[in-house]
Parts: structure tokens; sequence; C-alpha cells
């Protein structure tokens, strides 16, 4: 079908669809300080991000898109950061074309378990190979606004990152983000 769909860079919403909202308690074992978590659940139950997915189209050759608005924050030393995924159909490949703010997206290969950390900010394009899981981070003082595009056969699988994780998380270190090991960085904050 053909259209042209109007979108607002602020709010991150693309007209005509009604945007997934995530709130802190809507990623409970996401970050690795549990302590910072629960005290700022504690606080409150903060907007971390909004993703507006258009995905009318399916079929092979097809696309589907959102819009997403990561907010800045920190839990701990951890910086405000999406859920993260794979796609269900794993050799699918994403770009992110990052449009305001500044960010990072946290990127481990399922298959070697090999992890990066690659710029997503104004001006910048992201490919994320398929077998990929990724997470957009927030590592700046404003919203990161980006979008995401993928074929429409991919697919979420949200529930795989969200029982084992992500090997690597980024933390703030002396103001700029680092990549470390989980399992490093919990050593750290228990000292």
């Amino acid at each position: 079908m053909w259209r042209s769909c109007p979108y607002d860079l602020k709010t991150g919403l693309i007209a005509g669809h009604v945007p997934t909202s995530r709130h802190l308690s809507d990623l409970p074992t996401a970050f690795a300080d549990a302590a910072a978590y629960r005290r700022m659940l504690d606080g409150g139950d903060p907007l971390l991000y909004q993703v507006t997915q258009v995905e009318e189209n399916n079929g092979p050759g097809q696309l589907h898109y959102g819009l997403g608005v990561l907010h800045p924050g920190k839990v701990g030393d951890e910086y405000f950061m999406t859920k993260g995924h794979l796609h269900a159909w794993r050799p699918a490949a994403e770009v992110y074309v990052g449009l305001a703010g500044r960010g990072v997206m946290l990127l481990e290969d399922e298959r070697s378990g090999e992890s990066a950390l690659v710029a997503l900010e104004q001006n910048t394009v992201v490919y994320v190979p398929g077998y990929t899981a990724h997470r957009t981070i927030n590592t700046g003082n404003e919203p990161l606004v980006y979008w995401g595009i993928l074929g429409s056969e991919a697919g979420h699988d949200y529930g795989t990152v969200g029982a084992r994780n992500f090997r690597q998380v980024v933390v703030e270190i002396d103001g700029s983000p680092v990549m470390m090991e989980r399992t490093e960085y919990l050593r750290r904050i228990d000292q």
C-alpha cells in the first residue's frame, strides 16, 4: 500500500500508530546492579523509552520499521537502555539510523559470544547482522531518537535476552561509557 506517515522527532510518535512504552519495571533483569534497580523503582517507575512500530506490510521483500525515543538516565552506573532482542528468524539483519541524541548499541553474536559497542547518534547508521542480539543505550543527556528498519519476516525474540541477558554491560566510568563483562562489573560494585 502506498502512503506517507508523518512523524514527530521529539515525541517519537508516528501518526496513526500507537507507541509501545517501556518503564523501568518492564526491564526487571536488564540492569546488573539489582540494588540500584530496586532503589530507583522504589522512587517511581520512570518511562525509559517508547517505540512506534509500523508493521503493516508482510511477506517476502516487505519492511517493518519503528521510531524509538530512549530517555537519558542511569540505574547506578548503567545507562538507560532498551530490553534488547534477537530476531525470531535469526539470519535477519536490521539497520538503525541515528536522528538525535547520543548513544551506543551493544551487539552480541549469539553463536560466538563476541560483543561490540557501536556509536548510535545523529547522522550515524548501525548495521546489525543476523544472529546478533542488540540493545540500544542512551549515553547522553538528551533523548536518543532513532529509526529501526528490518525485514517483515524477522520477528522479535525478547525472551532469549530476558532469560540470559547480555554478557557485557555498559556503565559510566570517569564520565565515559565503558563496556565490561557483567561478572566483572558485579564484582566491582560488591567491593
